[in-house]
């Protein structure tokens, strides 16, 4: 197995395990919600729960779509703010680089 088949490998177990923390989040909520509604029926509880998870699925994936995207958005700001610096510093390495040689040549010349 290559690094990247096993990178892939736990990437997908890492998304099975988030969903089915959040659907059992979303089953815990929508218990806990149709318990105070206490004039439901047993067939009405059981599709408001139903229903309940479904949406709270829904609303989780959206918020993983959203934090997925800002992190992809500040990974590209970054590393355009890394290379930046990087082309900065290569310029002050080569100007200290000419200076150094400039003042070696002044003095072997004196």
């Amino acid at each position: 197995m290559s690094a990247d088949e096993g990178r892939t490998l736990v990437q997908e177990i890492e998304g099975h395990l988030l969903l089915a923390a959040a659907r059992e989040e979303g089953r815990a909520a929508a218990v806990r919600l149709a318990a105070r509604l206490g004039w439901l029926t047993d067939t009405q509880r059981d599709d408001f729960e139903q229903q309940f998870e479904a949406e709270y699925l829904t609303l989780a994936r959206a918020s993983w779509r959203r934090t997925a995207k800002r992190a992809e958005e500040l990974r590209l700001t970054y590393e355009s703010r890394y290379r930046g610096l990087r082309l900065r510093l290569a310029a002050w390495c080569v100007l200290g680089c000419a200076l150094t040689a400039a003042g070696l040549l002044v003095l072997a010349a004196a």
